[in-house]
């Protein structure tokens, strides 16, 4: 018994059957080591969780953190419309963050789950599984072969981080990718990654990367569309499935199969999706419509100072005219360039208020960006001599006046005709038809070459003149675009334009930033003078130097031109409808083989103009002949005998808007009050 009166347990014995003393030592030493070792790997944990905690800490504060707990916004993109609605080019992010995940098919970003996270509904932000397995793979490989950033380590990346490759980007992207998870759902952060990512082709984000390749929204992508768009993540030059078709189709595969892995997909839908043929876009072949977007670009800072949103710019280019104009040029010269060396050209296209309907501004827009329409300065040549002719109609003369072709010689200048041939007495609507170089020289001279670059001026030509007879020729060079507005009055009924190409700007909502207002620069030459020449005008196309560009009954008025050792060649033409104006040559300024203004400038100016008149009614060119309406003119009937008109005839005063604009707006757009009278111009 015990102290205490109890009874006392015997000790127990062990009996044969009882464990010996060697394997009771080893098993309590095994407690002991399980033991240590759980110890020690609490203490390395805890301490693990120290140091990560304080790596964490570090790694936050190393970030910039201005705007770091907001997502950035995407700067605002343009998309622009022709004059039919259709889109000619879509720029930037102009869709912005536009696709939902509940609206999408969910093959669509399942496909992207498949191929490139598909854990990403069950992990944290990190996938050690995935880095484990990336890790292994890359070592057995030699070399990198597969990466183990999850969905929102890569949103990670494009949303803060920049493109380098080292430790502490890396370890940027985990820290970042642990609190994107903290703070949004999963179907919020895959919203973001599709908005956000890169396709190839300059399309960032699902919608815009459906628009560039498939020319569709992303809710209407196919199963293998969806698998394609999801390919070319992991690298969207290699596998661009309009670049490298080949790549993208095998690349899509693997897709379908890790979407059938997945359960995403059933086998009779991937052997279908495979079946199936997709047609996809060529995003890089930047068509000749390409020169018109970049003058529309340049356009904007004239028109907005800026813009937070998205906008849609609405135009005035006509895609069948575009279209038109962009076969022609690039077809006249791969069909003549070697024959007749002439390797480059330039299509404006007008409406009567200035509008351009079509801009072309080179041959192929791929291999040069230089837009001729717009930025090359080339002679005129005889193109230039309407203006010649307007001035001396404005001081007396008529298109029955008489003046003799002959050599002549004004100081150290002397001009020569086209094959050094001379008519002797012809009258002006001859001469102007015959593009007769000795008569412009001479009437240029009686009415002053001074004037003459004022009346250019006046007309629209905006590049710097000269000041001496020699102008007759158009030694003084212009671009197609200036010239071809200046001939605008001539079709309108005399009234000066600034060219325009932008009618409305408004923001995706329907918000009106910009709305053209303006009515043109104003009247700059009376009725009976803008009959007179435009009976010159039709001299030209019906029996004179531009026959090549009739067609049909339209009344047609037109120029050819061409400068010295035929360096660039001409035509300018117009109807009651339409404006336009062709140039060919070299940009190095080689000469040509003999190529004139009637030959293939003429030809492209028809194959552009006629199809541009399909459907519309037949009328007339503006303005009175002295005293006959221009219905009689163009029927035949008038022939320089009617009242009034002589070679003695001084035309009456006309009072025209001459003053000059007093700002860039007003002068591109014209001004939304009544201007005041002008000089008196004879």
């Amino acid at each position: 018994k015990g102290r205490n009166g109890q009874q006392r347990r015997e000790p127990r014995l062990f009996s044969d059957d009882d464990e010996p003393d060697d394997r009771r030592r080893r098993r309590s030493r095994r407690g002991s080591l399980w033991w240590r070792l759980t110890k020690f790997l609490a203490v390395v944990g805890f301490w693990g969780a120290v140091v990560g905690a304080l790596g964490f800490g570090y790694i936050w504060f190393t970030l910039d953190q201005r705007g770091l707990l907001q997502i950035p916004v995407r700067q605002p993109g343009e998309m622009i419309l022709a004059n039919d609605g259709t889109v000619l080019a879509q720029e930037g992010s102009f869709f912005g963050d536009a696709a939902r995940i509940n609206q999408l098919p969910a093959y669509v970003p399942n496909a992207v789950i498949a191929i490139e996270d598909r854990r990403f509904r069950s992990h944290f932000g990190i996938d050690p599984i995935g880095l484990l397995r990336a890790i292994g793979t890359n070592i057995l490989a030699g070399h990198m072969v597969q990466g183990g950033s999850t969905l929102t380590q890569q949103l990670a990346k494009n949303l803060f981080l920049s493109p380098e490759k080292t430790a502490t980007r890396k370890a940027q992207e985990a820290v970042l990718a642990l609190w994107i998870e903290s703070k949004f759902s999963k179907d919020e952060i895959l919203q973001l990654y599709l908005n956000r990512v890169f396709f190839g082709s300059g399309a960032t984000g699902i919608e815009q990367a459906a628009h560039t390749f498939f020319n569709k929204s992303a809710n209407e992508l196919t199963l293998m569309e969806a698998a394609k768009m999801a390919a070319s993540l992991k690298a969207p030059t290699t596998y661009n499935p309009a670049n490298n078709p080949e790549e993208s189709d095998a690349r899509a595969r693997i897709v379908l199969q890790a979407m059938l892995d997945e359960g995403y997909v059933t086998k009779e839908q991937v052997s279908a999706a495979e079946n199936s043929q997709t047609s996809v876009n060529d995003p890089n072949a930047m068509t000749p419509r390409q020169y018109a977007v970049d003058w529309i670009d340049a356009q904007l800072p004239l028109l907005l100072k800026s813009y937070d949103t998205s906008i849609i710019i609405e135009t005035t280019i006509d895609p069948a005219i575009q279209a038109d104009a962009e076969t022609s040029l690039r077809k006249r010269l791969a069909d003549n360039a070697k024959k007749l060396n002439v390797t480059q050209g330039a299509v404006v296209v007008m409406d009567t208020t200035g509008g351009v309907a079509a801009l072309v501004g080179g041959r192929s827009y791929q291999r040069s960006q230089y837009n001729r329409a717009v930025k090359a300065m080339r002679q005129p040549g005889s193109a230039f001599k309407p203006f010649v002719y307007l001035t001396a109609i404005h001081q007396g003369f008529t298109p029955d006046s008489v003046e003799v072709d002959e050599p002549v010689r004004f100081g150290n200048w002397s001009p020569d005709n086209y094959k050094h041939k001379y008519l002797g007495e012809v009258s002006l609507e001859q001469a102007f038809a015959q593009s007769i170089n000795t008569v412009a020289a001479k009437l240029a001279v009686a009415v002053g070459p001074s004037n003459v670059a004022a009346t250019a001026e006046r007309l629209g030509i905006t590049s710097p003149l000269g000041h001496d007879a020699s102008l007759a020729l158009g030694t003084s060079e212009v671009t197609p675009l200036e010239l071809t507005s200046s001939f605008v009055p001539f079709a309108n009924g005399g009234n000066a334009v600034q060219p325009y190409v932008i009618r409305r700007i408004t923001t995706r909502d329907g918000k009106v930033l910009y709305e053209r207002q303006g009515s043109g620069l104003g009247q700059v030459m009376s009725d009976v003078e803008l009959g007179q020449m435009n009976r010159l005008f039709r001299a030209v196309v019906r029996q004179g130097t531009g026959m090549k560009a009739q067609f049909g009954n339209f009344d047609i008025g037109g120029k050819t031109g061409t400068s010295q050792d035929y360096r660039d060649a001409w035509f300018v033409g117009f109807t009651p409808y339409y404006v336009a104006g062709v140039w060919l040559g070299n940009d190095d300024n080689t000469p040509t083989k003999n190529v004139t203004g009637g030959s293939l400038p003429t030809q492209i100016w028809r194959d552009v103009m006629a199809p541009a008149h399909q459907g519309l009614q037949v009328a007339i060119l503006p303005g009175n002949a002295g005293g006959m309406v221009a219905e009689d003119v163009s029927a035949g009937n008038a022939d320089g005998s009617g009242e009034g008109v002589g070679p003695d005839y001084i035309a009456p005063p006309v009072q025209v808007n001459n003053e000059p604009p007093r700002n860039l707006i007003e002068s591109l757009f014209g001004r939304r009050r009544n201007a005041p009278a002008g000089k008196t111009i004879y």
